[in-house]
């Protein structure tokens, strides 16, 4: 249980360092996607000058919780990330650092996991969202266990499986998603 932790603390932390936001855009001709940079990153503290980008609001990005697979076998641990577009027609910054993202499991009504439950060393990361532009975050490997603040030490219990069905929803910087991702642990 807690290594499932630290798999989850590793892999942020390599998102944090390595910055592996992926993103596509139709290529000029309009024939096929094409790879974009990786978006450019702001300093923690913004300028106030006239003609600064400004933050990105919720009318302005678009937040998808994302799963590898819509279906795992018992020896597969479901990897989940987010992605965000910019729908917007301006630029603007968001804070994509691991202070502001929030993965969520349910089944049904029930909570199951929640990324922030034992969260440690959360940090901050602005990010320029161009627009248009879609990015996605690096996964994190769920360990199939319900996670709570009361559980950091170990002691996770399992969760059901054989075809039990959850749902993934994320949110970064307050921004959610705008619908859950479903998915079967067989």
């Amino acid at each position: 249980m807690l290594l499932a932790l630290l798999v989850i603390v590793v892999g942020v932390a390599v998102l944090l360092s390595l910055q592996p936001w992926a993103g596509s855009r139709p290529a000029a001709d309009g024939t096929g996607p094409s790879t974009s940079p990786l978006p450019t990153l702001y300093p923690s503290t913004m300028p106030s000058a006239s003609g600064a980008v400004p933050d990105c609001t919720a009318d302005m990005v678009a937040v998808t919780a994302v799963t590898d697979s819509t279906s795992y076998s018992s020896d597969e641990n479901p990897q989940l990330s987010l992605s965000l577009a910019n729908i917007s027609s301006s630029d603007c910054v968001i804070n994509a650092g691991t202070s502001q993202q929030v993965f969520t499991i349910t089944s049904g009504s029930d909570p199951i996991w929640s990324s922030t439950d034992c969260q440690t060393g959360a940090s901050d990361l602005d990010v320029l969202l161009q627009s248009g532009r879609t990015v996605t975050g690096s996964p994190i490997t769920w360990d199939r266990t319900r996670s709570s603040p009361d559980t950091c030490d170990g002691g996770r219990e399992a969760v059901a499986a054989e075809g039990a069905a959850y749902s993934l929803s994320v949110s970064i910087a307050g921004i959610p998603s705008g619908s859950t991702t479903q998915f079967l642990l067989r």
